[in-house]
């Protein structure tokens, strides 16, 4: 899986960069087709209080979108990176479910 980090209006440390990627990582668990994984870490209207994780990864055929908003980013990537297992989750049902 490629994993690309971008950091906006801001430098994001090695310590969070490395965080992202652990997590992220740990999506494979539930799909062993990720391909790509597009993380944007940025603020939200200008507020350093509001911090936005949004997070792509494309499987086979989709591409599935999170996004979550908080007042740290490592709050906001565990988040989305939640509710991305629950989508993989889906995924993996419905098309078990087709064949």
């Amino acid at each position: 899986m490629n994993i690309k980090i971008t950091a906006r209006k801001f430098r994001a440390h090695d310590t969070l960069k490395s965080y992202v990627k652990d997590e992220v990582k740990s999506l494979e668990r539930f799909s062993d087709e990720i391909m790509d994984a597009d993380i944007v870490l940025s603020y939200q209207n200008q507020k350093e209080s509001d911090k936005i994780a949004e997070i792509v990864i494309k499987v086979p055929g989709q591409l599935l979108k999170a996004e979550q908003v908080s007042e740290d980013f490592k709050v906001s990537v565990a988040g989305a990176v939640e509710k991305l297992k629950r989508m993989l989750k889906k995924l993996k049902t419905k098309r078990i479910a087709h064949i």
